[in-house]
């Protein structure tokens, strides 16, 4: 049996979409190799939203074209956001690269691995118009799956390429959606995520006849029997309005966590980024939110040394997050991407202010996400359990419906929903033991 392998970088739309890639190519035949060295077909699922998945993966295809040498029967094969931004100059930069194909294009591989084409260098790009849902596939954990509900973006945020490589915002038809969610609680799903872009803004631009906003869309998922738990991702703050909040505190199912890409606390570099809102608006969004949904958790994106953003700037930032509070926080060096206003800015941050300024964040999201969880201990928590501890196979582990890592012993099994008394906290896990030996 020909074997494959595929190495995902990025956000959980590509996590998602190398599930289609991979439950296509098993229908064609291919089994998964465990590692690209052993594979006969090796794909890379990119990222470009920032240089370090650049980075990481120019170091991936020089290993595969020193493999290619020995085996040229190999086939390499580009897909993502990089592939659709580099298009064919990907062949040009990787004369090696036998197939390389944009996000809307996921379905091309199949036809190109079944005939052999790829031997001819095949490139497929700027194709948008249809969801991959038809595609079969490969669920990484069985009762948790994400649920596609749009693609693209109508925003223009000054740093973003997402826009050029995913295209414009369509939104998925709500009957499809529930439909899908219907089959998965059938096959034993318990949690789904719903994915988009912008998930705030899904079915805006529906017919009139089928126009709905996300709100009703979370309201016909917590009606499906089955499904435990829903989450979502990613919300954008200028969208996030009344209905949503109300859905979320009202629908039992809809997990209580929210993350809430800020950026930047100060609102000047907000209006340079062009996120369309300041960090009052954002504040009042994170009291609302709060207000209506009892105990609710939030992560979000930061973003530091973006073109022109002084140390007064950057001191807003640290502010914001300690007033706020967040449970967890992806943090990122501003980096230019070619074809976005960002990079032809001028005062654009020296590296070494970039790097100082991170590691201050770093540690003030760490700190305040371990004060945060220290708050937990000594309650119960449901937990649903996913499979052992990464670090000790004798604990169980598995997430809050807040999205917090708990490893914890007991005896329950993947997909069970235990309950968990916690007694000790990092900045990203909660440790704990389950509430039947704690009752022994």
């Amino acid at each position: 049996m020909r074997r494959y392998h595929v190495t995902t970088f990025g956000c959980q739309m590509n996590a998602h979409d190398s599930e289609r890639i991979k439950g296509m190519l098993e229908s064609l035949g291919l089994g998964e190799a465990p590692t690209a060295d052993d594979a006969d077909v090796v794909v890379f699922n990119t990222c470009t939203v920032r240089e370090k998945p650049d980075t990481r993966l120019a170091a991936h295809l020089g290993n595969a074209a020193a493999r290619k040498r020995q085996r040229p029967d190999l086939v390499v094969a580009v897909g993502g956001c990089y592939a659709e931004a580099q298009r064919e100059r990907i062949f040009e930069h990787y004369p090696f690269v036998d197939v390389a194909f944009g996000p809307g294009s996921i379905p091309h591989l199949g036809e190109w691995i079944e005939a052999g084409g790829y031997a001819l260098s095949r490139g497929k790009f700027g194709t948008h118009e249809h969801f991959a849902a038809h595609l079969p596939v490969r669920r990484e954990r069985r009762v948790q799956a994400w649920v596609q509900v749009s693609m693209g973006c109508n925003s223009r945020c000054a740093y973003c390429i997402v826009p050029a490589v995913r295209g414009r915002e369509q939104s998925r038809r709500p009957g499809e959606i529930v439909a899908e969610v219907h089959v998965l609680a059938q096959d034993g799903v318990k949690e789904i995520t719903l994915l988009g872009q912008n998930v705030n803004s899904w079915g805006r631009d529906l017919a009139p006849a089928l126009e709905t906003h996300f709100g009703e869309l979370l309201r016909a998922c917590d009606a499906v029997p089955g499904i435990e738990r829903i989450r979502f991702t990613s919300p954008h703050p200028k969208d996030f309005r009344a209905p949503v909040v109300e859905a979320m505190a009202e629908c039992a199912t809809v997990c209580e966590h929210v993350h809430l890409p800020l950026q930047s606390g100060s609102s000047r570099i907000l209006k340079a980024m062009r996120r369309t809102y300041d960090a009052d608006r954002y504040l009042r969004l994170v009291e609302r939110l709060r207000g209506a949904i009892p105990d609710l958790a939030l992560g979000t994106d930061l973003i530091v040394g973006f073109p022109g953003e002084t140390e007064d700037d950057f001191e807003q930032t640290l502010a914001l997050v300690e007033y706020v509070r967040y449970e967890s926080a992806f943090t990122f060096i501003f980096s230019p991407r070619s074809g976005t206003e960002a990079a032809t800015l001028s005062g654009q941050v020296p590296d070494e202010v970039k790097h100082e300024r991170l590691e201050r964040l770093v540690e003030l999201v760490q700190r305040v996400a371990a004060e945060r969880n220290a708050e937990r201990i000594g309650r119960i928590e449901e937990v649903l359990v996913e499979g052992p501890s990464r670090t000790d196979p004798s604990l169980r582990r598995g997430r809050t419906r807040r999205n917090t890592t708990v490893n914890f012993t007991g005896s329950a099994h993947v997909g069970e929903l235990a309950e968990v008394l916690i007694d000790g906290a990092t900045s990203t896990t909660l440790r704990g033991r389950a509430a039947e030996l704690v009752a022994a």
